[in-house]
C-alpha cells in the first residue's frame, strides 16, 4: 500500500458504549490516558515515588509508610532500594520477600503480578503499555475542548515466584515468566517463559532448563 493510500485511511476510533477510562484501560481496551482520573492517579504516584527515592534508606519506617501507599498490594519483607517508578502502582501486586534493586520502573497501566522471592537486579522494567502499530491511530489527537490526547493499551505481566532477573532486564506486556526462572542481563522479554528455566537474549529464549544438577558448586562454604 502506498503512503498516500495510508495517509487516507482514517483513525480506528475506541468501541462505544464505554466504561470509564480506568477500566477500559485495566482491561487490555484502548483508552486515552488524559483522562482526569487517570492523571489524578500517576500524579499520586509519582509524588510518592519522589518521597521515597529523596527519602534516606535509614529512616526505614518513613520508606515503609510510603510503599504501603504506593503498592498497597504488596506483601512482607519487600525491600528496595530505590530509586523506583511506578505509573500507577495500585495495579501491582507483589509477593513476599522481594527484593528489587536501583531504577525499578513498573508502568502498571495493566496488571502486574509478581509470586514470592523475587529478585530484581538494576535498571529492571516491567512495560506493560502497549502503542498502535499505525501512526493514524498512535498519534496525539486534539480533543474538541482543545487538550490534546492519545490511544493507547495494555498487556498484563506475571511473574512466578522464586525468579531471579539480572541487570538491565526488560518485560514486554503480554508475558507470563514462570516459576523458578533465571532471566540473563540485558534480556528483553517478549514471550512466555516456562518455569524453572534459564533465558537469556533479545529477544531472550530459553537455553537450559534448571534441575537438582545446577545445585551451587560453592556449596560446601555453607556447611
Amino acid at each position: 500500500m502506498s503512503n498516500e493510500s495510508m495517509n487516507e485511511l482514517p483513525p480506528v476510533e475506541p468501541r462505544m458504549p464505554r466504561a470509564s477510562e480506568r477500566e477500559e484501560m485495566l482491561a487490555g481496551k484502548l483508552y486515552n490516558p488524559a483522562d482526569p482520573e487517570l492523571v489524578a492517579l500517576r500524579d499520586k504516584a509519582a509524588d510518592l515515588c519522589t518521597r521515597f527515592n529523596a527519602t534516606s534508606r535509614a529512616d526505614h519506617a518513613t520508606r515503609n509508610a510510603i510503599l504501603d501507599e504506593l503498592l498497597p498490594g504488596h506483601g512482607k519483607g519487600l525491600d528496595v532500594l530505590g530509586p523506583i517508578f511506578f505509573d500507577y502502582g495500585c495495579n501491582t501486586t507483589i509477593g513476599e520477600r522481594v527484593f528489587a534493586n536501583f531504577n525499578f520502573t513498573v508502568l502498571d497501566c495493566n496488571p502486574v503480578t509478581i509470586g514470592d522471592d523475587v529478585l530484581f537486579g538494576p535498571n529492571v522494567s516491567l512495560l506493560p503499555p502497549m502503542h498502535p502499530l499505525r501512526w493514524q491511530d498512535r498519534n496525539v489527537r486534539q480533543a474538541p475542548d482543545g487538550s490534546m490526547y492519545d490511544y493507547e493499551y495494555g498487556k498484563p505481566i506475571v511473574i512466578g515466584s522464586n525468579c531471579w532477573f539480572g541487570g538491565n532486564v526488560t518485560v514486554i506486556g503480554g508475558v507470563t515468566i514462570g516459576e523458578g526462572c533465571v532471566i540473563g542481563a540485558g534480556s528483553v522479554v517478549t514471550r512466555d517463559i516456562p518455569p524453572h528455566t534459564v533465558a537469556v537474549g533479545n529477544p531472550a529464549r530459553p537455553i537450559k532448563e534448571i534441575t537438582d544438577k545446577d545445585a551451587s558448586a560453592l556449596q560446601y562454604y555453607a556447611q
